[in-house]
């Protein structure tokens, strides 16, 4: 049984005006199911079963069994969902005949970047190779890629609002560029076996998308406020804040996903973004604190050093220019605080 606002968000996205119906009859792997946004295309395949009978066979491919009976529960004794336990860096044991994959095993949490580089790299490298393989050899009529924005770098301040054509500075020597790095590579890998198998390949990048079903633990500063306010702690900022970030909803997102699968181009990538959604760090705690006035929860500024220690993040705003994604019919709805509102009270 899903949370009622999980179940609310996919009702949502199955209203979205797409052709679903290429769907029906079709076998569908899902990659890294466990991950939240992944967990969410899941649960809209099985919708669509509920709403419309199309009959999806869905697998989801996961590294952690046990975590993943946790998170999809009483889902697992349907007879159109199955797990497929193994990791994506190895080529794939399967004897089904996909149709569609959509690839979003990775870790996108930047606490692995640091601990676990060759694993984060692996998956968008290797992973998204033996997929295509895959894909290939089941002779699938649709890819879906995750990418991320990350693989935009560091552009000038004229880039932003970012489009999928504008790039900036990425150091491939340092190890955080792990991620990032691995998917401009898997990005090339999809437009490679598009260019020379005809694997019909579509690629998403998302922009700091939140929402019921993150690890509240992952390392990203919105999850970490998430946390506070559902542990009832006051927010305590680890930097001045002033750095912007465009927030979409995973409901949104998850549409806008579906989108690009069904409706995008070839060998193409799209923003999938609410440029709307657009807040500083610090304004973000601050809306946070005020959605739930009860718990009398404050913001604690951070107090930066005197002696000149403190160096500004280099990336002040990141914000995405969705027009290429527009033009499918497909644009983000839902604001700052009714998004947060819904994924803090699902944690309760």
């Amino acid at each position: 049984m899903l949370h009622s606002i999980i179940q609310e968000d996919i009702e949502q996205v199955v209203k979205a005006d797409l052709p679903w119906e290429r769907f029906r009859n079709k076998c569908v792997l899902v990659t890294g199911a466990n991950g939240f946004l992944p967990a969410y295309m899941v649960y809209t395949f099985l919708e669509l079963n509920n709403r419309f009978d199309y009959k999806i066979d869905v697998v989801g491919l996961v590294r952690n069994q046990s975590k993943a009976e946790k998170k999809f529960g009483n889902l697992l004794q349907r007879k159109d969902f199955q797990l497929l336990v193994q990791d994506v860096s190895v080529p794939i044991k399967s004897d089904s005949k996909f149709d569609f994959i959509i690839h979003a095993a990775s870790q996108a949490s930047p606490k692995y970047y640091g601990i676990d580089p060759i694993g984060t790299a692996s998956a968008n490298t290797l992973g998204t190779y033996n997929l295509l393989q895959l894909a290939k050899d089941c002779n699938s009529e649709g890819f879906l890629f995750f990418s991320t924005s990350e693989v935009y770098g560091t552009v000038a301040e004229n880039q932003i609002p970012t489009k999928e054509n504008e790039y900036g500075y990425i150091d491939p020597t340092n190890v955080r560029a792990c991620y990032a790095e691995s998917k401009r590579l898997g990005e090339n890998f999809c437009v490679s076996f598009f260019h020379q198998h005809q694997v019909p390949v579509k690629i998403v990048r998302p922009f700091h998308t939140y929402g019921p079903g993150m690890e509240l633990n992952d390392g990203r500063v919105y999850a970490d406020f998430i946390a506070d306010i559902v542990n009832n702690k006051n927010i305590v900022m680890k930097s001045d804040g002033k750095a912007t970030r465009a927030f979409c909803y995973s409901a949104d997102a998850t549409a806008g996903f579906f989108t690009v699968l069904l409706k995008g181009e070839n060998a193409n990538a799209y923003n999938v973004g609410n440029l709307q959604g657009e807040s500083s760090v610090i304004e973000l705690a601050e809306t946070l604190v005020n959605l739930f006035p009860d718990k009398n929860l404050k913001v604690e500024k951070w107090q930066p050093p005197t002696d000149g220690s403190y160096l500004p993040s280099a990336v002040l705003r990141n914000a995405p220019n969705t027009n290429k994604i527009n033009t499918l019919g497909w644009s983000a709805t839902t604001d700052i605080p009714t998004g947060f509102s819904r994924t803090i009270q699902s944690y309760a």
